[in-house]
């Protein structure tokens, strides 16, 4: 059995990676009653920790906020893994937190055992990271919108698309999306009944948040990332086509992500790609190393023939 000391920090321990503990699972955990687990809670409570109790069949134990900041327990891998987090955090991309990421690290690396700190170092030392160009965000607005997606509460907020103009969007928050220093929400418009991807630098929220929803069930096979990336790189095309390629779905694997690839059947798939204008598209679908149709817009296919016979003077002046 542990001793009271050893236990008090091993209790704060779970409480501290779980949301909610029973008390028989705690006590099972710990190797003790019940009625001393409600002894150690109340240590905790004197200091300072707000644990807080539920009765009954289902209740338990839940450590919640107070008015100070506790001091936290940590494993290796989880002090490595913070300190590595506050030395990318201070390289920004969140407004204003370079300066506090620094002075937590800094408390972090003091009271780092040496082994440890040695892990930190090394990683710091020999990882390069390039700042980018990409606007912050403030850290208060993505706090509000992550806390909306926690507690399934619509978002309102004033949104500037490409073109500079602002609308107001209602919108189902369902995660938050850090992509090569750019934050993106994705969400579903309630007002234009879809699944859409936004620019967080772009979005001012309002408040209050909206009512509670029941979260939907995201499209795809609800990949995340997968769903953000193909939302972004299709987002600012000008011009959209669809081809008919004369190769199975599978061997079109390659294709980047962002285009789309439905197949038709054993020997054919339909290919929707986009681009800034139908003269460059037209060489992309060269690369696809198939034989295809264009199916739309006439644009495409008039650019495929003048490439063609861009391609064929070429031989022919030989």
């Amino acid at each position: 059995m542990l001793e009271t000391s050893a236990r008090l920090l091993k209790l704060l321990s779970l409480l501290q990676a779980r949301r909610d503990w029973t008390g028989p699972e705690l006590s099972s955990r710990l190797g003790v009653s019940t009625r001393t687990i409600r002894n150690d809670v109340e240590r905790l409570r004197t200091l300072g920790y707000p644990v807080h109790a539920t009765p009954g069949v289902a209740g338990g134990y839940r450590l919640g906020a107070g008015a100070a900041l506790p001091p936290l327990l940590l494993d290796d891998e989880e002090a490595v893994a913070v300190a590595v987090g506050l030395g990318r955090a201070a390289g920004g991309g969140v407004e204003g937190i370079e300066e506090t990421s620094v002075r937590a690290l800094a408390k972090l690396e003091q009271v780092l055992p040496s082994r440890l700190r040695r892990r930190v170092n090394a990683l710091n030392t020999y990882t390069v990271q390039i700042p980018g160009d990409t606007p912050a965000v403030p850290p208060e607005v993505l706090t509000t919108i992550a806390n909306a997606a926690r507690d399934h509460e619509r978002l309102r907020f004033d949104y500037t698309g490409h073109d500079g103009a602002t609308a107001v969007r209602n919108v189902e928050p369902h995660r938050l999306v850090h992509r090569r220093g750019r934050w993106y929400l994705l969400g579903y418009d309630v007002e234009r009944q879809g699944w859409r991807t936004f620019r967080v630098d772009r979005v001012r929220p309002r408040t209050p948040a909206g009512p509670r929803f029941t979260p939907r069930e995201l499209p795809e096979g609800g990949d995340v990332a997968a769903y953000v990336e193909k939302g972004v790189n299709t987002a600012t095309w000008r011009h959209r086509a669809t081809v008919l390629a004369h190769a199975p779905a599978d061997r079109l694997a390659h294709l980047p992500l962002g285009l789309e690839v439905e197949p038709v059947d054993e020997a054919t798939s339909l290919v929707r790609l986009g681009g800034d204008d139908p003269d460059s598209m037209a060489v992309w679908i060269g690369f696809l190393g198939v034989d295809f149709e264009v199916l739309d817009p006439p644009e495409l296919a008039e650019a495929v023939l003048r490439l063609s016979e861009r391609y064929r003077r070429a031989v022919s002046e030989r």
